[in-house]
């Protein structure tokens, strides 16, 4: 587990932790390079170990990094420290809808209504993107302090065009659409069936189905039906529960086939709360991959295990001896398994007899009469028709009009790699991104996806991670260690270690220097020769009997509490100073937050260390209101990327990034933070440009006011 001070990859420090999930622990960090708070989600061990798991996991999350947008937590970053998997994200201040709803007991509708409506857009955008979320659910969106929605924890999302069947069902059992629960196909109708069932729990407070066990649940998604909401609250509008009804169906084609068509549904039941305009259909679409069976079938109402519902219910047992159509079809499905299966066992079979007949016939060929009957005769049975062409399966799926083969490139430079890709499709979507790599030199390709050998759609992206060599770090500071702790420190960082051994007024085994310094910068792998020391080179020892002065390297306290700090500086020898209480922006309440000698300076015994403890992070919120709209210019629907700096203080930073739309504007920004309650200006860049006014050739500004965080 992280503790607030360490650093991830040499950027990232963690600040604290924030929460934790099936597959993931979640900090809040900062990020020292583009100085900004950040939300790190770092796998669990017991996925980090699983290397197929690793990289299907870092794939779908630099798919999902391409993703902008408002009702999305936008990710900034994948990679690895040393066996430690991660994602950056943005940093959302706020609870998440699951708490809100367990806080409010169940939401008013036109509160309920908006917040899917921007849960809906953030899936529209990822679906546009051929990004499936997989496990919509309250516990994965955000309110954020200013009301502003976020769908997050695109970790388990799956790329569309990957093709791939789910082999086990992820994400919470309650959220699971029944195609996830039967273990099969699923795509932008499965997170539509899951945003139903949130919508379900915003209105009425509870889940559709609930039982004693996960299987029970996941039976229920697939062959029980959810009490109607208008039965559970008849205040509920007719046209708010046929959209739940309808997001909630069974067979994925009767569902909304976009967010998009969900999206105009629920502003218009907005408006117009009791319209008859929800359809669902009554059998299947004509462009769906479902086998279309008539509904004159009679639907027979099934049990939906909610506690308050007080009609006749039936058991399981029931239900088989009465199917509804939704079991008929399961039926019909199974048949049509078994009989495919039936006829490739008996293709495989024939297949094999004929290619072993080939083989046996070429190495025991026909004897002719005069070889005598004392020889074995083998006549594979296809010499009595021509022998037939014999074409192997290719090793790469064949490729379409529609797709390409991506061929194999990790471990060519990117310039090949790129040209490799591009002599299969010339127009081919390639991006890179980079990493370090102790075993593939800097300029090479490490990773790929999707993996060489596999279909891409022409229109899909090619990821590329590009290796920049080993991973460069400051050389630690081992000077006046020990021999022995040196050693661990510095193979710790995978460094090889050298000894030399010389005179020195330093105690003997005492480190005297390094060769290259400390603080030079280097890489896992390289040698350190560590200069120990031997003692003085011309020492008598005289008859006194006063102790003889050492000195000591002052050890790193930041980050400790002020007990480990004293008793670190007692078991060196040292004493701790004066102790004063301050506030910190990067150290927890409690934490040692300054220390008044560098780490590693050499000091005599028993000097005072003086430190500070943090009292936690001066909160000044500041606000801003940009009262024009500076992208008018944009058609309905378009979006830019914007990005607010603020200068305060002689200090320049980042305070917001996303993607906005024209009828964003104007509007008010309130949640910018800051230790200084000084006037900020505010600069904004419109897709990497500052924006100046029509007319004017200054950049345009704004005063940001800020007052004490409450």
């Amino acid at each position: 587990m992280l503790k607030p001070g360490m650093f991830i990859s040499d950027r990232y420090e963690i600040i604290d932790k924030v929460g934790s999930g099936g597959m993931a622990d979640v900090y809040k960090a900062r990020d020292h390079r583009l100085n900004r708070f950040v939300a790190i989600k770092v796998l669990k061990p017991e996925y980090s170990n699983d290397k197929s798991f690793v990289n299907k996991f870092r794939g779908e999350a630099q798919s999902a990094a391409g993703l902008s947008h408002p009702n999305i937590v936008n990710v900034y970053d994948v990679g690895d420290d040393g066996g430690l998997y991660y994602i950056v994200m943005e940093l959302v201040e706020g609870i998440t809808l699951k708490r809100f709803i367990e806080r409010k007991g169940k939401l008013e509708v036109k509160e309920a209504v908006g917040i899917a409506i921007q849960i809906a857009q953030g899936m529209e955008a990822a679906h546009d993107n051929r990004i499936i979320h997989r496990d919509i659910k309250p516990q994965n969106i955000i309110i954020s302090r200013d009301g502003k929605v976020k769908v997050t924890d695109f970790g388990i999302a799956k790329a569309t065009n990957s093709n791939t069947i789910t082999s086990n069902a992820m994400g919470s059992v309650h959220y699971l659409s029944p195609e996830q629960a039967r273990g099969g196909y699923s795509d932008e109708k499965s997170d539509i069936y899951s945003l139903g069932v949130t919508i379900y729990e915003m209105l009425s407070g509870k889940v559709p189905f609930a039982g004693d066990n996960t299987v029970s649940v996941a039976l229920l998604h697939i062959q029980g039906e959810a009490m109607p909401l208008r039965e559970l609250d008849p205040s509920i509008p007719a046209s708010i529960d046929k959209i739940v009804q309808k997001c909630m169906q069974k067979r994925p084609e009767k569902r909304y086939h976009s967010a998009s068509e969900l999206i105009a549904d629920l502003k218009r039941a907005l408006t117009n709360p009791d319209g008859d305009f929800v359809q669902i259909p009554a059998v299947a679409a004509p462009d769906s991959p479902t086998i279309n069976i008539s509904d004159d079938l009679g639907r027979i109402k099934k049990n939906s295990f909610n506690t308050e519902d007080t009609r006749p219910t039936k058991n399981i047992s029931q239900l088989k001896e009465n199917p509804s159509e939704d079991d008929e079809l399961d039926a019909v499905d199974s048949k049509m398994e078994k009989v495919v299966f039936i006829g490739s066992i008996i293709t495989i079979v024939i297949l094999c007899m004929l290619i072993i007949g080939i083989v046996l016939y070429f190495i025991f060929p026909k004897k002719s009469p005069d070889q005598g009957d004392g020889d074995v005769n083998l006549t594979p049975v296809v010499t009595q028709a021509p022998t037939p062409e014999i074409t192997l399966a290719p090793t790469q799926p064949a490729a379409d009009n529609n797709t390409y083969i991506v061929p194999d490139v990790v471990g060519l430079t990117e310039a090949d790699a790129k040209a490799r890709i591009m002599n299969e499709y010339a127009d081919a979507d390639i991006r890179t991104g980079e990493d370090y790599s102790d075993t593939v030199e800097a300029g090479k390709v490490i990773e790929q996806y999707p993996p060489g050998g596999t279909k891409n759609k022409l229109d899909d992206i090619v990821h590329l991670t590009i290796s920049i060599g080993p991973r460069k770090f400051e050389l630690p500071d081992v000077y006046g260690l020990s021999q022995r702790h040196a050693d661990i420190k510095l193979e710790e960082k995978g460094l090889k270690t050298l000894h030399e051994y010389i005179f020195s007024d330093l105690e003997p085994d005492k480190v005297v220097k390094t060769m290259p310094e400390r603080g030079t910068t280097v890489a896992a792998g390289d040698t350190v020769t560590v200069f120990v020391s031997k003692g003085p080179e011309n020492a008598t020892p005289t008859p006194t009997t006063e102790p003889v002065s050492t000195k000591v390297a002052v050890p790193r306290l930041l980050g400790l509490t002020e007990e480990q700090a004293r008793n670190t500086l007692v078991e060196l020898g040292l004493e701790l100073g004066e102790v004063e209480y301050a506030s910190s922006n990067i150290y927890s309440v409690g934490l040692v937050s300054y220390q008044s000698y560098t780490i590693g300076d050499l000091v005599e015994k028993g000097t005072k260390i003086d430190i500070q403890v943090s009292t936690g992070q001066v909160q000044y919120r500041g606000s801003v209101t940009i009262n024009e709209n500076p992208l008018s210019y944009l058609e309905e629907g378009e979006m830019a990327e914007i990005i607010l700096e603020m200068e305060q203080d002689g200090e320049r930073m980042e305070v917001y990034q996303g993607s906005m739309s024209s009828s964003e504007f104007p509007f008010t920004f309130n949640e910018i933070y800051s230790s200084s309650n000084s006037p900020a200006t505010i600069v904004m860049y419109i897709d990497g440009i500052l924006y100046s006014r029509p007319g004017e050739s200054e950049p345009a500004t704004w005063i940001a006011e800020f007052a004490v965080e409450e």
